[in-house]
């Protein structure tokens, strides 16, 4: 049975905690900062907790088009889309794990505390990992012998591309 890449991707996106939130500063540049994943929803909505007066908020109030990045060694999400701020307490008590205190003193009640919603619109992967990095190291390997490149664009297992 041959995965869609809609599954692969909601697939992959089980494996990770972490994230590269990339959003665009006032003068234009992109800036990247790590983020821990509070949760991940079948439609490829996530969502992050952050500071209510981070430079990432001012950054997103002016621009709400972000790119999440999520990497293992051998498996690499990327994820395009609006971000919005929401205030659900109910959401933030649900998804609220301890390790988090260290950033938000106050815990899951903290005022500073905000929901950060990644609506994500458009997807990419590529993955490395068991067969499917078997089927990789074999198409590169038949690509460095006979001088061309690895052919792995039509394989969803390895790469696919996802509207989300």
């Amino acid at each position: 049975m041959t995965t869609s890449p809609r599954q692969k991707m909601q697939d992959l996106l089980q494996d990770f905690k972490t994230a590269m939130l990339v959003s665009r500063t006032s003068s234009g540049q992109l800036r990247s900062r790590p983020m821990q994943i509070a949760e991940i929803e079948d439609d490829g909505t996530v969502w992050l907790m952050t500071d209510r007066h981070s430079a990432k908020i001012q950054e997103i109030e002016r621009d709400h088009q972000v790119n999440l990045v999520l990497q293992t060694s051998m498996k690499f999400v990327s994820l395009s889309g609006l971000a919005t701020m929401v205030e659900d307490r109910d959401r933030v008590a649900r998804l609220w794990n301890e390790a988090w205190k260290v950033w938000f003193p106050g815990g899951k009640d903290d005022p500073n505390l905000i929901l950060l919603q990644i609506r994500s619109d458009a997807g990419e992967y590529w993955d490395n990992s068991g067969m499917s990095g078997l089927r990789y190291l074999v198409e590169a390997g038949r690509a460095y012998f006979t001088g061309t490149r690895p052919d792995v664009a039509g394989d969803p297992r390895v790469h696919g591309k996802v509207d989300l």
